[in-house]
């Protein structure tokens, strides 16, 4: 069987689900083939559709022949070949179609079809079926998004940090003066790092190694920005204080950085959107880790990032939380830059994660979760509402 009948006969069907407004959403190999993941065979067809139409869409196949359907508490089902594809339709009872959080439109052509997002393999028992087809999928994509995202964080940055911060050498000296509360609030989870082995992943600009430098620790920074790699190095040199400054991207990092022995990851504040798998990411920072180890991420929560928009007093809710859509958005620094420079700005590739993702992937990865402590906004308007979270998971 070629792509091209399996194709037609995805799109053919489609389009009539559609026409008679019924709901659906391509499962399984099929919902792989359409978000572009090679398979391995193009005979079988796999769609769920609304249970409460079920009927209607077995009447809107007939001239298929559909099979008699076949029914259980759970689910009902027919079968019928599709211009010489295998099809099998499906419906899950008391399960709404349209509010299925990994329910994703995919342009085909002119047309849109609708699927099972392939990062619901974490809860979805036939979806992980395919998680090493996806994870490879994945790891090709990342490689892509990883390029334009470098490339984005090479342009001007070091302009803008100096913008932001001033000069490295006196924004040293106010480090100095008190480096415990440029690591707040999660530096209580990360105990006295005197002689500690710390890696920074996604480092950035250095403030937080230096700080941790300061104190005593034995700091590693990865990042792929080399302007963040010439502000972090002037920085530590202002400080008096040493650390080693990688650029690379995370998941290229050389195995010998995967030895182990260190004490501490740290991870923190708008960088895991930067990730469209987080296996690949966890297993590498478990890998990095000596037993007893410590990995400590500070991030955005998903409620404020995600879902909540807000201006003064007014919130509203503009996102959707559970969305698993890949976002192409402006690089974080351009707001540090001058208007005129803007527009000439390369954008950021982005997935934005649910904190159920995250804990997901984590326990997944063996790293045993310790603490989720999820913090307050402290703008007065926003009381109520979390603007970050601390996550601490060990190494057994």
């Amino acid at each position: 069987m070629k792509a091209s009948f399996y194709y037609h006969s995805i799109t053919l069907m489609g389009n009539m689900l559609d026409q008679a407004n019924i709901p659906y959403q391509y499962t399984g190999r099929s919902a792989l083939f359409v978000q572009g993941v090679e398979i391995d065979e193009y005979k079988n067809i796999e769609i769920d559709v609304q249970w409460d139409v079920f009927t209607e869409a077995l009447d809107l196949f007939s001239e298929y022949s559909p099979t008699k359907a076949e029914r259980s508490p759970e689910t009902a089902s027919f079968l019928m070949d599709v211009e010489g594809v295998s099809v099998t339709v499906r419906c899950r009872f008391n399960t709404t179609i349209k509010t299925d959080p990994y329910r994703l439109s995919i342009k085909l052509g002119d047309m849109e079809i609708w699927c099972r997002s392939l990062y619901s393999y974490l809860y979805d028992e036939e979806m992980s079926r395919y998680s090493a087809e996806i994870h490879a999928y994945l790891s090709a994509e990342q490689q892509g998004f990883t390029a334009e995202n470098e490339q984005a964080w090479n342009q001007n940055n070091y302009l803008a940090l100096v913008n932001r911060y001033g000069d490295p050498v006196e924004l040293a000296s106010k480090i100095k003066q008190n480096p415990k509360w440029r690591l707040h609030p999660f530096y209580k989870y990360m105990g006295d790092v005197t002689s500690k082995k710390i890696t920074h992943l996604m480092g950035s600009n250095g403030v937080k190694a230096v700080a941790l430098a300061i104190l005593g620790a034995e700091v590693k920074v990865v990042d792929f920005s080399q302007e963040n790699a010439t502000f972090a190095n002037e920085l530590a040199n202002g400080a008096n204080v040493t650390i080693e400054y990688i650029v690379s991207d995370v998941l290229s990092l050389s195995s010998e950085h995967e030895s182990g022995n260190q004490d501490l990851v740290l991870m923190e504040l708008g960088v895991l959107h930067y990730l469209i798998d987080l296996q690949p990411l966890f297993e590498k920072i478990k890998m990095m880790l000596k037993p007893g180890g410590r990995f400590v991420l500070h991030e955005f929560h998903p409620i404020s990032t995600k879902l909540i928009t807000s201006n003064g007093k007014k919130h509203k809710i503009s996102g959707n939380y559970f969305a698993p859509a890949i976002e192409n958005n402006e690089v974080a620094f351009s707001k540090h830059m001058p208007d005129e420079e803007k527009g000439s700005l390369s954008r950021v590739v982005q997935r934005k994660w649910t904190i159920g993702e995250l804990i997901t992937s984590i326990g997944q990865s063996g790293l045993v979760i310790k603490v989720l402590e999820e913090e307050p906004n402290h703008k007065i308007h926003d009381i109520g509402l979390p603007k970050t979270y601390t996550l601490v998971a060990e190494r057994v």
